[in-house]
């Protein structure tokens, strides 16, 4: 990419009870900026303008599932962290005013029959905020869909983490630590990593989007692999692949 890369910024983005929550680093170096904005287009909009936005969001709807082929692909590496990675459902699914509903359309447009995780039911808004922003704008070509997990088994030299995140939904500190490590060998500052979070965040959103926009510097500089590769599109021609 053509520009200078010091006027150059990548963004990591996770959601998080503040809305979502946006890390920013340059291509090189270790300066490192956090801050959590309310939508997803926020990101788009922001003052950096990011040249590449990895988000820890599905992106890419099925009209049918017999399992997307996106999830299917990164669960193997994660070893006990592969639950971590929610079966996404059709768009249809996705969109359902409730739960009850989004298991019913869920049921109907899967082979085998399958309804959907309360997990990923709870995200849907966000899905759809971010579906609905990619397909209203020309955004699409730098939004790339990421994973902690697969980020941080990449920063990890592809091996899953032994350590989890949380224990019974609490940040579990061995966890968090791993993960910080793996932040700071990959060259961002360890001011920004061992900084509080923002207001509205957890600790692990934090870590979560530093480890995104560390897979945004890869997406950047060439060397990030889709997973499947190539990427299969949506009836929107939105790619469904996780990056790392």
């Amino acid at each position: 990419m053509g520009a200078d890369l010091d006027d150059i910024w990548l963004a990591g983005v996770d959601g998080c009870p503040g809305g979502w929550l946006v890390a920013l680093l340059r291509p090189t170096g270790a300066e490192a900026r956090a801050r959590i904005v309310p939508n997803f287009a926020d990101v788009l909009t922001a003052s950096e303008a990011p040249t590449v936005i990895a988000v820890d969001i599905p992106i890419g709807l099925p009209e049918r599932v017999g399992g997307r082929a996106a999830e299917n692909a990164v669960r193997p590496l994660l070893g006990a962290r592969q639950s971590s990675v929610f079966s996404v459902p059709s768009r249809s699914a996705v969109y359902a005013g409730d739960y009850r509903e989004a298991c019913r359309l869920a049921q109907e447009t899967s082979e085998p029959p399958r309804k959907v995780s309360k997990q990923l039911f709870n995200i849907a808004p966000k899905i759809r905020e971010v579906d609905e922003t990619l397909r209203t704008s020309s955004a699409a070509g730098r939004v790339f869909e990421v994973h902690p997990e697969l980020a941080f088994w990449r920063l990890n030299g592809g091996r899953a983490l032994t350590e989890p995140k949380k224990v019974k939904g609490r940040c579990y500190e061995p966890g968090l630590a791993l993960r910080r490590g793996l932040l700071i060998a990959a060259g961002i500052a360890a001011e920004a990593v061992n900084a509080a979070p923002p207001k509205g965040a957890g600790p692990d959103d934090l870590l979560d989007a530093l480890a995104c926009a560390a897979i945004a510097r890869r997406i950047h500089a060439g060397i990030a692999q889709p997973f499947p590769d190539p990427p299969p599109l949506d009836a929107f021609g939105l790619r469904m692949a996780i990056w790392a």
